[in-house]
């Protein structure tokens, strides 16, 4: 999915990245504003993990954020996030 779709739609990711996740607050969210690099950088600080790591979370959620676009969904199920250390 074109990364730009995702920042001009932010409104109806953005808790689709809340369920992704949990530990971003709505004003982070907010202050994320779809951008890749903002999300990212706030996903490592918050769950402790690598860039790589975070690179692949944001891969996958971009992979189902996808297939919401070309079903009738809204929403999907997050993968599991592993825990922080």
């Amino acid at each position: 999915m074109n990364w730009d779709r995702i920042e001009g739609n932010w409104k109806q990711f953005k808790g689709n990245a809340m369920q992704q996740w949990g530990k971003l607050t709505d004003d982070q969210l907010d202050v994320i504003a779809g951008k890749r690099d903002v999300l990212l950088g706030r996903i490592q600080e918050l769950y402790g993990i690598s860039r790589d790591e975070g690179e692949k979370q944001l891969a996958d959620w971009e992979k189902r954020m996808q297939a919401i676009g070309q079903s009738n969904e809204t929403t999907v199920v997050p993968a599991a996030v592993p825990a922080s250390k």
